[in-house]
């Protein structure tokens, strides 16, 4: 489903020289929900864009199933890639109507300036927004703008799944929420990402949400993937391990900013 082979990324400003990501390998399979942890600065978001499209890797390849993407644009591969980030206005049209909204996220892709809501379609917005459990159902007309910062990020999930993307890209899609809508976000992404069997990479400073969403999970340094878990490893492990494991490979404290506790 998606392969990244010996992916690096540098980013060049003068003399100065960074290298967001080195020599990567990673390979996903279909549903596959794979956590990403690491140091701050560990390229964490970079590798989610590489991945997006969003720039190109300086070496190496990226293969969405069977075609090469290394070099395809970003809004080319918007109709096969969902991303939600941290900020909940992001993913969201905020002078827009939640039903403007919702009618956007079903054209995925090149957008058409066609926003046509009959009737059906509305009806069909609001058992989709009904599921949700938050009371947007009532609210196809308010503008985006005027909900919480958790009302936004749950519309921002729903908009990302409306047409299910063949990847979904979550880049700390709860880090700017309070503790309650982060965990109703988390839920509610749970939910959605098994029901459709998506295959999901997100990245999060919470270490109790890295060992509770997906089946795999990497933890990266300096641009490198220094520790993978699998299977029972992860269904096993526990934040204290995790520190231990990033205590083994000399990342200190100030470097991780890691969360401890959900």
């Amino acid at each position: 489903m998606l392969g990244l082979e010996g992916v690096s990324k540098t980013f060049q400003t003068g003399a100065d020289r960074v290298d967001a990501i080195r020599e990567t390998n990673l390979s996903l399979a279909r549903g596959d929900v794979l956590t990403i942890i690491g140091s701050n600065g560990a390229g964490k978001s970079t590798l989610l864009s590489l991945i997006a499209g969003t720039y190109p890797p300086t070496s190496g390849r990226i293969l969405l199933g069977d075609v090469d993407v290394t070099t395809v644009p970003a809004y080319r591969r918007a109709k096969r890639i969902g991303r939600i980030v941290q900020d909940p206005l992001a993913g969201t049209a905020p002078s827009m109507t939640v039903a403007e909204n919702l009618a956007l996220a079903t054209k995925r892709g090149p957008r058409s300036l066609c926003l046509a809501l009959p009737r059906r379609r509305q009806r069909q917005f609001r058992e989709q927004l009904a599921a949700l459990n938050i009371g947007l159902e009532n609210r196809l007309s308010c503008r985006v703008g005027l909900l919480s910062g958790g009302e936004r990020q749950a519309l921002a999930v729903l908009m990302a799944t409306l047409v299910p993307p063949e990847i979904l890209l979550l880049d700390e899609h709860t880090a700017a929420l309070d503790p309650s809508n982060a965990t109703m976000i988390i839920q509610l992404t749970r939910s959605f990402v098994e029901h459709l069997r998506l295959t999901t990479l997100m990245v999060t400073h919470n270490m109790e949400q890295a060992i509770e969403v997906g089946n795999r999970l990497i933890m990266m340094h300096k641009g490198k993937i220094i520790e993978q878990l699998c299977a029972e490893k992860k269904t096993c492990a526990t934040v204290p391990q995790l520190i231990d494991l990033f205590t083994n490979h000399a990342v200190v404290d100030d470097e991780v900013l890691l969360d401890r506790i959900a």
